[in-house]
């Protein structure tokens, strides 16, 4: 008995708000209120997304460098990672390597380890090298040919699709911006607020 007072009372329930979103919907047209039609959106376009996040990037990571003084260029949490610039320039020398492999544009830094070039331990140097490798990926995907996307390219001897190789990159610069907040903190700078659209 017990069940048929359960399933009656579940009924009266599915019932009762299907009468109600019922009666709203009636409500709505004899107010003559236009129902709203369902939002037709168009497919992104993948090279003005992969433009648009790159360049958000830049500007994030650009703000960690402003935020970072001069002399906590070579700050080290521990004696045995990178410092904050050395951070920035392995950040900057991936980008250049990720987006060159991906779009097959000619890295200009090949074969150079910028982590070690005295010229980008100040912070005008810094900043100059780490914008142009984020400009670099921003002009190589601009140029990038949509078909390409799904080809395959061998990276650290891998098998990827160029899109993948360019998603592994914002990943690993992401990575690597991420990192440097700790530096900031200890340098008793307050990171810059997060950066997502």
């Amino acid at each position: 008995m017990k069940d048929h007072i359960r399933a009656f009372r579940y009924l009266a329930s599915v019932l009762a708000i299907s009468a109600a979103l019922g009666l709203v919907c009636f409500a709505q047209q004899a107010s003559g209120v236009a129902m709203l039609p369902v939002a037709k959106t168009a497919p992104a376009d993948p090279i003005a997304t992969l433009v648009a996040d790159w360049t958000r990037a830049r500007d994030y990571t650009k703000e960690y460098l402003d935020a970072m003084p001069e002399d906590g260029l070579g700050l080290k949490p521990t004696p045995d990672i990178r410092s904050f610039a050395e951070q920035m320039l392995h950040l900057a020398n991936a980008n250049f390597a990720f987006a060159s492999t991906a779009t097959g544009a000619a890295n200009p830094q090949q074969g150079k380890n910028l982590e070690k070039m005295d010229e980008y331990k100040t912070k005008a140097g810094l900043t100059k090298i780490v914008m142009e490798s984020y400009d670099f990926v921003i002009n190589s995907v601009k140029g990038m040919d949509l078909k390409k996307m799904d080809e395959q390219v061998k990276f650290f001897g891998r098998d990827l699709t160029r899109a993948a190789a360019l998603e592994k990159g914002f990943e690993h610069q992401t990575h690597h911006r991420g990192q440097t907040t700790i530096y900031l903190r200890l340098k008793g700078v307050k990171p810059p607020a997060e950066k997502l659209f």
